[in-house]
């Protein structure tokens, strides 16, 4: 879960500049946002195209997460998620990458442990990361308190490492996001999370917003891809509101490239105690995420407002030239 830059509609630009000549300089924002029009047509599409990622989070967190997701890759209408290397049900999201090679599965580096009962530590030994242990034990359960207190060594240690774990298990990430945003909290940080995908030729989730307010930007180079905006529903929303909040989103999406994290499960006995005191998130949360993501309605919303779904495979390709 991106919590941190993710609990409101974030506008941004999706940055594409071709024929540039300025290979490894830094360009200001104002210049990258300058190219932001061409990126439709770079991914195949009209200029004032509305292209959408349906985005899933948390996969291998739980078997249930798996399963519900699973589903709803079925339905073709949730279209992209990311995996969380170090949970417990990492392999089998693994068997089910390996088996589905075009599926757009990413991965959502973890470096944080939120929920009370249900916890995980870092991919590497605890020996060699002692910096983003909580009390020496698991991750810390906030995206502020881990970067408060992790050292960047072994931050790009143990992100490199859920890289290779992933690799390892036959999955082929195909783009990297950062679980409750914990890689955006601060330029050293989100400098790591930008070079680890550059060595790896991995688009990178950068929101506009988010970077136009902040230094992240100067960070930013001529390659690197920046969507148009993000959406997510947030706590503010109550469950009445579900259908509501997701229709209007869809109503009212702007041309460009869009991102909608969604976090799907089942509401069932083990999501129900991986999430116990935490109804944000929770397992309720994620089965109302589920049935709208899944609906008909959602079908007819995407058709009737003439979106196209696009996947980061494509925008992978588009920064990277094929792979």
């Amino acid at each position: 879960m991106i919590r941190t830059i993710c609990l409101v509609v974030i506008t941004a630009a999706f940055l594409g500049i071709a024929g540039a000549t300025r290979r490894h300089s830094v360009y200001s924002y104002s210049e990258l946002q300058a190219a932001a029009s061409t990126l439709q047509e770079r991914l195949g599409h009209q200029a004032d195209a509305k292209l959408l990622i349906v985005h899933a989070d948390d996969l291998g967190m739980a078997h249930s997460v798996n399963a519900a997701t699973i589903k709803a890759f079925e339905s073709g209408l949730v279209n992209s998620g990311s995996i969380m290397v170090p949970c417990p049900w990492l392999p089998e999201i693994a068997a089910y990458a390996q088996s589905h090679p075009e599926a757009d599965l990413g991965l959502h580096l973890t470096l944080t442990s939120e929920w009370r009962f249900y916890r995980w530590g870092p991919v590497l030994p605890k020996d060699r990361v002692t910096s983003l242990l909580d009390n020496g034990t698991y991750l810390y359960p906030t995206e502020t308190e881990a970067a408060a207190r992790i050292k960047a060594t072994e931050v790009e240690s143990e992100i490199r490492a859920q890289i290779d774990r992933a690799r390892a298990f036959g999955i082929k990430p195909t783009h990297l996001d950062s679980h409750m945003g914990t890689l955006y909290q601060n330029k050293t940080l989100f400098e790591i999370l930008l070079r680890v995908g550059r060595d790896n030729k991995l688009p990178v989730l950068l929101p506009k917003d988010l970077l136009a307010a902040s230094e992240l930007s100067a960070l930013l180079t001529q390659k690197d891809i920046v969507i148009d905006r993000m959406i997510t529903i947030g706590p503010s929303v109550p469950a009445d509101g579900w259908s509501k909040f997701y229709s209007d989103a869809i109503k009212n999406l702007r041309p460009g490239v869009t991102e909608l994290i969604v976090h799907i499960a089942y509401d069932d006995e083990e999501m129900r105690g991986a999430t116990v005191d935490h109804p944000d998130w929770g397992a309720a949360w994620r089965q109302r995420d589920f049935e709208f993501l899944t609906s008909a309605t959602f079908r007819s919303l995407l058709k009737e407002n003439n979106i196209k779904l696009v996947t980061w495979r494509e925008i992978g390709r588009a920064q990277y030239a094929e792979r």
